[in-house]
């Protein structure tokens, strides 16, 4: 257990240390852009991040209608993250006015905002199902056979497989030819992305955890640097910025998989107003209304609604979590900033996260995604597992060939090989992994 006395302190947590450059200094010294605001660009300009536009986020890819993919989810958790550090920094500032670090919390929006960003740049192809059918090839599939032949610890890493966890490793780990620290981000961003802060030994019943065995010393080197406080053997408190990370996306996907269901007609336009305005009450309901009226479009009312929502909640979570820092600093806080928002609020939030379980996640063209993806991912995983095992057959020959050379296929370890199959399965658009499956299964050649 943490000792009460044991707080986190605001001056270690903000550093602009960077992995793998850590004897280099880097300073912007005095230019235009921060070294946070370098990590948040270093990411839109780089591959893994675009790739993002071509992966599930909810809702199969868009035909006539648009909807989120994870690239458009990821950079609206990014706005959302950025204004809610920046409440929170403003008020942080006048608590700590007299304190010669104060002005490192100006730095919140930008460490936030590119953590958002980064958040789920290691999930694989076809949404959440995606991580669920990695895992389950281990587990329930053909993967099962390779228990014997690996630790208990690399086990627990592919039986539990997590977006988040890879998120991580995709960050710092030094791919073949790339350079040491990976994107080489600065030390505060990448704790704030790390939502699990433990290793895949303690993973709950949902299979959560926040890094592989291979990335462990690197998030404690981290930890250590940033006085993030240890709960036991490799298990850590969160840095306080994972709470705003995870706020902005609790709002994003619970707000927005809302209006896309709307646009889809997956939940009438009655019904969505309704659950909407729960959060409004007074005054402030009426005006809504009054606006409402003035709009004939249905999807611009459900539109305005959702931004009305988002500034609500920002300000809610913002609120929640400076009246939880002590707490927040001390390791001692429970659950999420959703968990602290108001009453009214949370009845409201509530709701639509039921209608989401009920009418969204279950529909039609989410569940036949869900089937589809797991019948290409298991596939894929089958054909490149056997193919980094027995690299001497023919067929693995071939295959392997069109494996990206970053990944380290022919690495000495069997957990070693399985890593370089999951980073490059991991990688993997919607598109191409369903055009892989394809050209695999004789359906589709190559123009001659």
């Amino acid at each position: 257990m943490i000792q009460r006395e044991n707080k986190m302190c605001w001056d270690r947590l903000i550093c602009d240390k960077r992995l793998g450059l850590e004897d280099y200094n880097e300073s912007s010294n005095g230019g235009i852009r921060s070294d946070f605001q370098r990590d948040y660009d270093r990411l839109v300009f780089s591959s893994p991040f675009r790739r993002l536009q071509n992966k599930t986020q909810v809702f199969p890819l868009p035909g006539s209608i648009f909807v989120h993919n994870r690239l458009t989810h990821s950079l609206e958790v990014s706005s959302v993250g950025k204004s809610l550090a920046r409440e929170v920094s403003i008020r942080l500032r006048k608590k700590y006015s007299n304190e010669s670090w104060g002005n490192k919390l100006d730095d919140l929006g930008e460490i936030v905002s590119a953590a958002c960003l980064a958040h789920d740049l290691g999930n694989p192809p076809f949404g959440h199902s995606g991580e669920k059918a990695i895992s389950s090839f281990f587990s329930e599939g053909e993967g099962n056979v390779l228990k014997s032949e690996l630790l208990e610890t690399e086990w627990n890493d592919v039986i539990n497989f997590e977006g988040n966890a890879n998120s991580f490793r995709q960050l710092v780990h030094q791919f073949a030819g790339r350079r040491p620290g990976g994107f080489a981000m600065t030390y505060s961003m990448l704790a704030s992305i790390v939502k699990y802060p433990f290793s895949s030994k303690y993973a709950n019943e949902k299979g959560k955890f926040g890094f592989f065995t291979s990335e462990k010393d690197t998030y404690e080197k981290i930890a250590e640097e940033l006085g993030i406080l240890k709960r036991g053997e490799e298990q850590y408190v969160r840095h306080p910025l994972v709470y705003l990370v995870e706020a902005a996306d609790d709002i994003c996907y619970q707000v927005m998989d809302l209006e896309d269901a709307h646009k889809l007609k997956i939940v009438n336009t009655r019904e969505t107003i309704e659950l909407m305005l729960g959060f409004f009450e007074g005054e402030r309901k009426a005006r809504i209304q009054k606006v409402m009226d003035n709009v004939a479009d249905k999807n611009e009312k459900v539109g305005y609604l959702r931004s009305c929502i988002i500034g609500t909640l920002v300000h809610e979570c913002a609120e929640a979590f400076v009246n939880n820092e002590d707490a927040i600093l001390r390791g001692e806080f429970n659950g999420c900033l959703i968990d602290h928002i108001s009453p009214m609020c949370k009845e409201a939030y509530n709701a639509c996260s039921s209608l989401a379980y009920a009418k969204i996640y279950c529909a039609s063209s989410v569940v036949e995604i869900d089937l589809a993806g797991n019948q290409i991912i298991s596939f894929l995983m089958k054909k490149l597992i056997d193919a980094v095992r027995f690299p001497e057959k023919n067929y693995s020959r071939l295959l392997l060939s069109k494996v990206p050379q970053q990944y380290e296929v022919y690495s000495p370890t069997l957990f070693g090989k399985i890593q370089a199959v999951l980073d490059h399965m991991s990688a993997m658009t919607d598109v191409y992994a369903l055009d892989l499956y394809r050209k695999l299964n004789g359906m589709s050649l190559p123009a001659v």
